[in-house]
């Protein structure tokens, strides 16, 4: 949805001149405050000089010109190294600056040393030659090594800087594929997809075994790719393939795990049976990788594996079918999963699972607007409270309990159950939830080791890029988001709002307003509520229009409500209004997200270009203390 009075920006509506787009530049590089400051330091070095050296302490006069000369350099090498170290494109790579500068440099020792030869009155015509000769020399090394430097492509860095840490490939490592689909009616793809994440999920459960999550698997759907490309791309040792044959109560089930590294097959199997077998068949399989693998079960583990959280084969399938419609993420597909979920409570009671797959859905639809009403968040709490007091062993329970608290404001309790989630089944919701959750909170150290673990976990999940890209935002680093934001949506999800809104974000933080303003208007484009009209308000804020800002969100009800529950649109409302130079507006936002839990108060008071006029104003002081004191007083009680 667009604003509510049908406006919308497009890309083409907010590009500005190339003159105001070079003026950006400048002002980004601090080109204009150089040039300033050596105007100002220069004339009075040189009037010093002047007056004192040559005037009184009677200094030759060409003392002046050595100065003058020294002055000029120096400004010109500064100016070169600013402008082309803040340069995204090079050609070939080739850093600029390095040659430039110190080139500069030896012309201006150069011509200094011709007017010292000239104040000492030395014959110095060979002297002069061979220290030219001698600066042309360095000059050539210099450039070799420039030379060498650009063989370090800009590009490769920059993958390298967003992988996150460097990781020896584990041994024990492992992706499950999504299973085929063999049969004869073609129409068993959620059965499929539901086999994949029950034993994804039971291989999560055993420590000494990195498990590629379900997000990053899924991808692989289809895939003409090789085992040897997909273990190569997800750092992974083993893959596990399959396929699924189900035919009325009869089931197949064929597996094999293969070595990717050296593309050769560890082992190959077939399990048959009816569906009243499906829980040991996936446990069975799930034993001959532990036994492949030569891993040793803890007690608590080998337990786990044996568990049948959902023990009616009828009640199992409509999980499986409800869990498929979820990830489908529409009003429509929430109804049928939320439909499909009670009839099989009706089948067997009262069930940890399938409350739990209940509270997440209701927590779903009311964050993203397909249900936004207290009493949808409510009936999630409800059964998410009863997963939890039913298994406080399932992973997914407290998942959906923290998804809740969430939206409550209770952060401290968000966090709480999201880490009781990764100890328990290392849940990849709850990781890059807690990478997100933390950095707003200020606790940035902590934030990216859950997001290092997203990635590790589900490298192809665009939340777990967003989630590691938000570390770097909250922390002021708005530059190394962009580039991580800008790689996930190039590489993983294009065209994901939730990836280009927070890149716009970045760029406009980082001080490139036409690119953030080119990329607010395609998420505006996008109408994905609310963020697309949270895009079209910041367009507006970056064009300077006071009015259009006002006028939106006093027009537009949905936006306001949906920034009401939540800790980060309201901060992001109040930069808008600071932009534009409603103060007292910015400082109300501003405090609703503060009371709502966001407590990152470095990021307020240094980091946020967009609040720095309101930071002499005693109320936004006052607004400072209450994060600090909000942030020493979030304790996570287990």
């Amino acid at each position: 949805m667009g604003s509510t009075n049908g406006e919308t920006i497009s890309s083409k509506e907010v590009k500005e001149s190339s003159f105001k787009r070079f003026l950006t530049k400048l002002r980004k590089r601090h080109i204009i405050e150089t040039l300033a400051a050596f105007i100002g330091g220069g004339w009075l070095l040189v009037e010093v000089v002047e007056r004192l050296l040559v005037g009184h302490y009677k200094f030759p006069e060409e003392t002046i010109d050595l100065t003058v000369v020294s002055v000029i350099g120096a400004l010109l090498s500064t100016l070169v190294w600013r402008w082309f170290r803040s340069t995204e494109k090079r050609p070939g790579n080739i850093k600029i600056e390095v040659l430039l500068v110190p080139l500069i440099i030896l012309v201006a020792v150069a011509i200094d040393l011709i007017i010292i030869l000239r104040i000492t009155g030395i014959p110095g015509k060979k002297l002069l030659i061979g220290i030219v000769a001698f600066l042309l020399g360095i000059a050539w090394v210099i450039f070799k090594l420039s030379q060498w430097a650009a063989k370090l492509p800009e590009t490769r860095k920059k993958e390298v800087e967003i992988s996150g840490p460097t990781l020896m490939k584990p041994e024990k490592s492992i992706v499950v594929l999504p299973f085929t689909d063999l049969s004869p009616q073609k129409d068993q793809e959620y059965f499929c997809d539901g086999m994949t994440e029950e034993i994804i999920t039971d291989l999560s459960r055993i420590r000494a075994l990195r498990v590629i999550s379900r997000n990053s698997a899924m991808t692989f759907k289809g895939t003409q790719k090789t085992t040897t490309m997909i273990g190569r791309e997800l750092n992974v040792q083993y893959v596990l393939e399959g396929s699924v044959r189900k035919a009325g109560n009869d089931l197949r089930l064929t597996a094999q795990l293969i070595d990717a590294p050296n593309d050769t097959h560890v082992w190959a199997e077939k399990y048959a049976g009816t569906l009243d077998d499906v829980f040991d068949l996936q446990e069975r399989l799930a034993r001959r990788i532990v036994e492949a693998l030569k891993i040793s079960l803890t007690s608590a583990e080998a337990l786990r594996l044996a568990e049948r959280p959902i023990p009616d084969v009828g009640a199992y399938d409509a999980w499986l079918r409800a869990w498929h419609e979820v990830w489908a993420f529409t009003k429509e597909s929430l109804d049928r999963a939320y439909q499909l979920l009670n009839n099989a409570l009706n089948i067997i009671g009262e069930n940890a699972l399938l409350y739990a797959g209940l509270g997440w859905s209701c927590a779903m639809s009311y964050d993203f607007g397909i249900s936004h009403d207290q009493e949808t968040l409510l009936r999630g709490e409800r059964y998410a409270a009863r997963a939890v007091e039913l298994d406080p062993s399932l992973g997914l329970a407290h998942v959906a309990m923290g998804y809740v608290r969430y939206k409550q404001g209770d952060l401290a309790g968000m966090v709480r159950h999201s880490m009781r989630a990764v100890e328990l089944d290392r849940t990849i919701d709850a990781l890059w939830g807690l990478g997100f959750i933390l950095a707003e909170i200020g606790r940035v150290a902590e934030a990216g080791r859950f997001a290092d673990m997203a990635i590790s976990a589900d490298p192809l999940n665009p939340m777990s890029g967003f989630a590691r890209g938000a570390v770097d935002f909250f922390d002021g680093r708005f530059d190394e988001a962009a580039v991580r934001f800008k790689h996930y949506l190039e590489k993983v999800a294009p065209d994901f709002p939730v990836l280009m809104w927070w890149l716009a974000q970045a760029l406009a933080y980082a001080g490139l307003e036409d690119e953030a303003k080119d990329k607010f208007g395609q998420v505006a484009d996008l109408k994905a509520v609310p963020i697309s009209d949270l895009s079209v308000l910041f367009c507006r804020a970056l064009s300077g229009d006071r009015r259009g800002v006002r006028e939106l969100l006093a027009s537009n009800t949905l936006l306001q409500e949906a920034a009401k529950t939540d800790e980060w649109f309201p901060n992001f409302i109040a930069a808008c209004l600071a932009r534009v130079g409603d103060n007292d507006g910015a400082l109300e936002w501003l405090e609703r997200a503060i009371a709502w839990g966001f407590s990152n108060h470095r990021f307020l008071s240094e980091h946020s270009r967009f609040l720095a006029p309101l930071r002499n104003e005693p109320r936004f002081q006052a607004l400072i203390e209450r994060a600090k004191e909000q942030q020493q007083k979030f304790v996570i009680n287990k």
